[in-house]
């Protein structure tokens, strides 16, 4: 069953996200740059899935509020998410959660542990590991949320219905980490730790959590079956 997904790219220079993004998903990607307000006119889509940025999501700026608004009307029109960084972030946000600066920056490849009951992380070791790369975290869930995902920074996944969010990059590839690292504005000793971490090995433990790609379709596939057989019901009635 072929799905029809919107990659609504949140970075300012979406070439990296495009490439992975479109390696790791099995669907139909339809992308928006939102940071230049480019939006769906519509919500007939299976999924949408929100990037990661260089952007907070409490600045002032009007790309960001229109993205919040658009995606508030798609969740209330039962369209299921996926979000990633910050758009893991944006969805807290949008949903009722706080999203606040740390006081630490939080990069490189780490391990995260979920609880093993949510079904975006089935079949991912409850130890994983991640390239993280972010400077603001979900210092409140959405109320209603469920917490799935953590470590020592905080918060790595949530879910509230059929909104799902982590705030690792599960699509990064080695070219991409090192890009990011590199431009960061950190000491230099601290980049150079980071660079020397994006090594073979890591990657490959790091693509074991590319598997909550496939669970999400799975899941959206699931979703997609249930309302036509509902449907059906219905019109037989």
């Amino acid at each position: 069953m072929s799905l029809r997904i919107a990659l609504l790219n949140a970075a300012h220079d979406g070439e990296d996200n495009r490439r992975n993004f479109r390696r790791e998903l099995d669907a139909d990607l339809v992308e928006f740059d939102v940071t230049e307000r480019e939006l769906p006119e519509s919500f007939a889509f299976d999924a949408c899935l929100v990037t990661g940025s260089r952007a907070s999501v409490y600045w002032d700026e009007p790309w960001i509020a229109d993205l919040e608004s658009w995606v508030d009307d798609a969740i209330d029109e039962g369209v299921p998410f996926l979000g990633v960084c910050f758009g893991h972030q944006l969805l807290a946000h949008t949903l009722g959660g706080t999203v606040a600066p740390m006081d630490d920056y939080e990069i490189g490849y780490r391990t995260v542990e979920h609880d093993g009951a949510n079904p975006l992380l089935s079949g991912v070791d409850e130890e994983f590991t991640v390239f993280t790369t972010h400077s603001d975290h979900v210092a409140e869930l959405p109320p209603g949320a469920t917490q799935f995902a953590e470590n020592d920074y905080g918060v790595h996944g949530f879910r509230k219905g059929d909104v799902f969010a982590v705030q690792f990059h599960p699509e990064y590839d080695p070219a991409t980490a090192e890009d990011v690292a590199s431009g960061k504005d950190l000491p230099d000793e601290r980049i150079e730790r980071v660079l020397d971490g994006i090594t073979d090995e890591n990657y490959r433990a790091a693509c074991e959590a590319k598997r909550l790609f496939d669970n999400f379709t799975d899941y959206v596939r699931g979703q997609r079956v249930a309302a036509t057989e509902s449907e059906q019901v219905a019109s037989d009635d």
